[in-house]
């Protein structure tokens, strides 16, 4: 138990560290900068909320196990958890990367999604005792950090890319990947693609969608290619 308490720190904290880093990073033209700086600030800014919200979540749940708090209260503050978790994640899709950074954008979004599918089976396990609903969630942590691990090998990679793409060089791709991750987070890629531009019917309100969601898909189709072992 004390292990997985210190996986869930190290998922709230790390990307923070990292992901500020753009900050400071030294872009090649004033443009490129400034768009690079904005940018570095909003995800940095996401990834603090998503860190404050989950350091919430735990904190929440200590008191319940020493009683401050009752499961009626808890359950209540759940429920106003998930509503804000879910308005967290609707901010990656307001963000605009410079292009070598988008898949490292999406991996993280990816990895948000996951830790709140946790809490939702987490919140279900304290609702109902279902032992299956806190393996479910626990298993998910797992896979939420590993998602974060794969987003911030691409966040660093494209930093990389950065630095070497106005001499022409070609960046070195993330390594150690399985097949079966790669086709894992580019299914997850996809249903991310058809949320953001496809309605609740599976259609498209218009030509200008239809054309995001097929460049979306091609986009994705082209990270798997890329990083396919």
């Amino acid at each position: 138990m004390k292990k997985k308490k210190i996986q869930n720190i190290i998922i709230l904290s790390i990307a923070i560290v990292i992901i500020s880093s753009i900050i400071a990073y030294n872009y090649s033209t004033d443009i490129t900068k400034q768009k690079g700086l904005q940018f570095g600030n909003e995800l940095s800014q996401i990834e603090n909320e998503l860190s404050d919200i989950q350091g919430q979540f735990y904190s929440e749940k200590t008191k319940w196990n020493e009683g401050d708090v009752s499961k009626e209260e808890l359950i209540e503050f759940y429920k106003n958890h998930v509503n804000d978790f879910r308005e967290i994640i609707l901010k990656y899709d307001e963000l605009s990367p410079p292009e070598l950074f988008e898949s490292s954008v999406a991996l993280l979004k990816i990895s948000a999604e996951t830790q709140l599918e946790s809490d939702l089976q987490f919140i279900q396990w304290i609702k109902t005792g279902d032992e299956s609903a806190k393996i479910r969630s626990d298993a998910l942590i797992q896979e939420a950090y590993e998602y974060q691990n794969l987003g911030l090998v691409e966040f660093q990679t494209a930093k990389v890319g950065i630095k070497h793409y106005v001499g022409g060089e070609k960046f070195e791709e993330p390594q150690g990947v399985s097949p079966q991750k790669v086709l894992q987070v580019s299914e997850k890629m996809k249903e991310q693609c058809n949320q953001q531009f496809q309605n609740e019917l599976g259609e498209f309100d218009s030509n200008e969608l239809e054309i995001e969601w097929f460049n979306c898909n091609n986009k994705t189709e082209q990270w798997k290619i890329e990083h396919m072992p």
